[in-house]
């Protein structure tokens, strides 16, 4: 079975920074497109970062220059690096990965995400 699981949530103040990982273990597939989501309290889930196996990236305008995501291919792993956070970045990150024998049989794998709170 396919499991992925996400580390590095936490309590930080304002303009602080934060990184997430991702970790995907199990049986052997090809991991292709991987993404961080998050969702708020009473907010519809959003995309807030996501990167393709040949490393090319997109991010939500609200993230953008704040926020990097990184993936190593040998250990299977998806970063956030998230700086300058505001308290609108209050949410549940979740890890998703799009894992399959070819890119057009993929399935979406999700995480059981991670809090993070920005406050003073």
């Amino acid at each position: 079975q396919v499991q992925l699981v996400e580390s590095g949530g936490g309590l930080v103040q304002p303009g602080g920074s934060l990184g997430l990982s991702c970790a995907v273990s199990g049986s052997i597939f090809s991991i292709y497109t991987m993404a961080w989501y998050r969702q708020a309290p009473g907010k519809q889930r959003e995309l807030v970062a996501s990167i393709t196996s040949d490393h090319t990236t997109n991010y939500l305008d609200s993230v953008k220059g704040r926020f990097t995501i990184s993936r190593d291919n040998v250990k299977f792993t998806v970063n956030l690096q998230m700086d300058s956070l505001k308290p609108e970045d209050t949410a549940v990150y979740i890890c998703n990965a799009e894992i399959g024998p070819i890119p057009t049989m993929a399935t979406d794998y999700w995480g059981q995400g991670t809090q993070v709170t920005v406050s003073s």
